[in-house]
């Protein structure tokens, strides 16, 4: 689904570069089709992202609709705005989101 392909999309471009800037591990908790734990690890040597609970502790967690992340990893919505209030949630460091959002 949308969901997987993006985080095959992901994968593909996670460098050492965005490890070393970026320093942080998302958990993303979606909604909707799709759905289930899901993460990406700036953080860990190499950096990984895939389905399931992260390797390390995460620094980010974040819960939306799938729709709503898919939209935010195809530029079509920004993180910021997908963490209106009663749309979704965000426990974290802003900063890493920032950083997260220069990556996308």
């Amino acid at each position: 689904g949308p969901v997987a392909e993006t985080f095959r999309v992901i994968r593909g471009v996670v460098t050492e570069e965005y490890v070393r800037s970026t320093q942080g591990v998302f958990q993303f908790e979606l909604s909707g089709d799709g759905g289930g734990t899901w993460y990406i690890d700036l953080k860990t040597r190499g950096g990984s992202a895939g389905f399931g609970k992260p390797p390390v502790a995460a620094d980010v967690v974040m819960s939306m609709s799938s729709a709503d992340f898919v939209k935010m990893f195809t530029d079509k919505l920004k993180p910021f705005t997908a963490f209106v209030p009663g749309n979704s949630s965000i426990k974290c460091n802003m900063m890493l989101i920032l950083s997260l959002e220069k990556m996308l």
